[in-house]
């Protein structure tokens, strides 16, 4: 059920942006598609630098505008701290809306407690604080870059995982070996052996463990994750899973030992690993990144980087480009040049973002990039 607010002013507009972003944006602009009137959604980007090619941000943030089918309106609000952006970048968004089709229906400022209308400089008007609407989601503390922190960990778990990381690498060398014999060998721990087998059903093991709350985890169990995670051709698995669901996991599990044999990747499948494609359920994909970010928290750091990554990959596909590129560049401290973290470093600066978050499915969530006129005029929002 979509629940409809009327916003009778600029005031009452303003504040519905955060709610709609689920956080108070800072030093960012904020576009608010329309469709016939009604908000499709909220995208926010991270003000642009002085120096930076005004003309070019104007043209991709109207290009993102487009992408929302049948937009045909956008309202723009600027967040910020420091010095408001020169009315310039809004005059230069104003003309590449124009040329689009696009009706600007308001370009509002808010600085600090103060916030006011580009189409009229002259006057200024306070910030008022706003209660909780009935259907609109609750506004989180922070700004964009707040969640992002992963859940705290004790230092006597993570050493238990640590262990166990240790002691599965040992049952899986030992399972490699052409002619695995224990004879002569150290004792390997028989947990690590059970939690070797659970790589002979890549998809199922990850599927089953969305259905599990992450502080319920045995060590072994995330140990198997962390290491799996690590290694490209099974955390590809992993994601297509939590992607599409289990069939979809078993191809491309499949898809995997075809190409390691000569066959060439499937293009449908790295594609989807691009964001194109059907929009997947968000709540899975949510509980995925829950789980991951307990499994990177737990991780010890050499361990860490493919958790963290997927952790990027994750959050990009929930549409916070923001906090993917703070999992990315923690991976990269770790571990330099880590090929998904680079991806999805390269998704955030390009402001690149998947093709569902466009998707009228999606339209009453908001979703961000890191990179990248009347005061009463009445929006329903």
């Amino acid at each position: 059920m979509t629940t409809v607010v009327k916003a009778q002013s600029s005031a009452d507009f303003l504040s519905l942006v955060p709610r709609m972003l689920g956080f108070v944006p800072r030093e960012s602009i904020v576009l608010v598609p329309f469709r016939r009137g009604r908000s499709r959604g909220a995208l926010r980007l991270d003000l642009p630098r002085d120096d930076a090619p005004i003309d070019e941000i104007a043209a991709t943030m109207l290009g993102l505008v487009c992408r929302i089918p049948e937009a045909d309106g956008c309202a723009i609000v600027i967040y910020a701290e420091s010095d408001l952006p020169s009315p310039t970048l809004i005059e230069r968004i104003e003309q590449r809306a124009d040329a689009c089709g696009v009706r600007v229906v308001v370009t509002l400022w808010v600085h600090g407690d103060r916030w006011g209308s580009y189409a009229q400089p002259g006057a200024v008007r306070a910030v008022a604080s706003t209660d909780d609407l009935p259907g609109v989601p609750a506004l989180a503390a922070g700004d964009q870059a707040s969640g992002a922190d992963l859940p705290p960990a004790s230092a006597e778990l993570r050493t238990t995982v640590a262990q166990a990381i240790e002691a599965l690498r040992e049952a899986i060398d030992l399972l490699r070996a052409k002619t695995p014999s224990i004879a002569g060998a150290e004792r390997i721990d028989p947990r690590a052996l059970a939690a070797a087998c659970f790589l002979q059903d890549v998809p199922s093991f990850f599927d089953r463990l969305l259905s599990a709350e992450p502080d319920t985890l045995d060590p072994f169990e995330i140990a198997t994750a962390a290491w799996a995670l690590g290694r490209p051709s099974l955390r590809d698995i992993a994601l297509i899973c939590w992607l599409d669901g289990l069939d979809a996991g078993d191809v491309a599990a499949e898809a995997q030992l075809a190409w390691e044999g000569g066959d060439d990747y499937p293009a449908e499948i790295a594609m989807r690993m691009w964001g194109e494609g059907p929009q997947p359920a968000p709540d899975r994909l949510a509980r995925a990144l829950a789980l991951v970010r307990t499994i990177a928290s737990l991780a010890p750091d050499e361990s860490r980087p493919g958790p963290m990554a997927v952790c990027g990959w994750l959050s990009w596909a929930l549409g916070s480009s923001t906090h993917a590129g703070i999992y990315a560049t923690k991976a990269i401290e770790i571990e330099p040049e880590h090929g998904l973290s680079e991806i999805v470093l390269s998704f955030v600066q390009a402001g690149h973002l998947p093709d569902w978050a466009f998707q009228v499915g999606n339209a009453t969530e908001g979703v961000e990039t890191g990179r990248t006129d009347t005061d009463d005029d009445p929006a329903a929002a």
